[in-house]
């Protein structure tokens, strides 16, 4: 019995085979426009990971006061595949992953629901810990970076130009999110020499507590009409390094402005923050 012979049959049909092949090339001609293709093409990455600090704790310690009481909060999560974590002394570090079977829109729920019972269960942990923090957004990519410079302006009147620059770009089509990076923290530094604070007999501690109570926000009440409510608000915040300057300080049996006995200066973070280069 003779075998079939691909060719043959081909050269004997070419009618047929002319149609299947412009049907194949037009079909692809019409298609390719519509193939999916990204440069940045997005990716889910179904992980979390929670990290809490806990001063001078040792590793044991945070493992049994923090990572396994977590741990066993995660347990209840659902579609969850596993959970990993690392005790460090004064840090715990843990991962849960969940199934590859678990859609795309809903992961961000499932984070929600693990940052819900986390912080339910805070007042079980020790009481100075620092976090729990969540990190779900670390898949996030960037496909292009600026650089913004200046000649003469200071590092906030380029952060004002920049989060205007931001606000315009969020409103570009298919510009998801935009972070500025490099941005420097304004500060108020107060310097006082420590003979001059012995003199006056006053500790840093007395500066600080005149500058957090003339600072705070306390309610101060609310008169009742009989049209409208009307709240009291007693002002005297620190609007610039001048009112900062005449804050009045107690020593002894004086009273000092603080601009008088310190030097006052705005500047920013130092160290630096992390900067951005170019």
């Amino acid at each position: 019995m003779k075998g079939f012979n691909l060719t043959e049959w081909c050269l004997n049909r070419k009618q047929l085979v002319y149609f299947l092949a412009i049907t194949i090339i037009v079909s692809g001609i019409f298609v390719y426009p519509k193939l999916g293709r990204n440069e940045d093409p997005e990716f889910t990455i179904r992980e979390m990971y929670i990290t809490v600090v806990w001063p001078g704790s040792t590793a044991s310690q945070v493992e049994e006061q923090v990572t396994d009481k977590i741990e066993r909060r995660l347990q209840d999560i659902p579609n969850k595949d596993y959970i990993k974590s690392y005790s460090f002394p004064g840090r715990s570090v843990i991962f849960i992953d969940l199934k590859d079977d678990v859609a795309s829109d809903k992961i961000r729920d499932t984070w929600v629901e693990v940052r819900n019972d986390i912080n339910d269960m805070k007042g079980n942990l020790p009481s100075n810990i620092v976090g729990p923090n969540f990190n779900d957004r670390y898949d996030d990519v960037y496909g292009c970076v600026y650089a913004l410079t200046s000649d003469g302006y200071t590092y906030e009147e380029m952060r004002e130009k920049a989060e205007n620059i931001r606000r315009t770009l969020l409103n570009v089509k298919d510009v998801k999110k935009v972070d500025l990076i490099g941005v420097q923290t304004e500060k108020i530094s107060i310097q006082i020499e420590n003979t001059k604070m012995a003199q006056l007999g006053i500790s840093p501690n007395t500066i600080s507590s005149a500058l957090q109570t003339q600072n705070s926000v306390i309610p101060s009440g609310m008169i009742q009409t009989s049209t409208d409510n009307v709240y009291l608000r007693v002002s005297g915040m620190f609007d610039n390094v001048d009112n900062i300057s005449n804050l009045p300080i107690k020593a002894g049996n004086q009273t000092f402005r603080l601009g008088d006995i310190a030097s006052i200066t705005r500047g920013y973070s130092d160290p630096p923050d992390p900067k951005m280069f170019f």
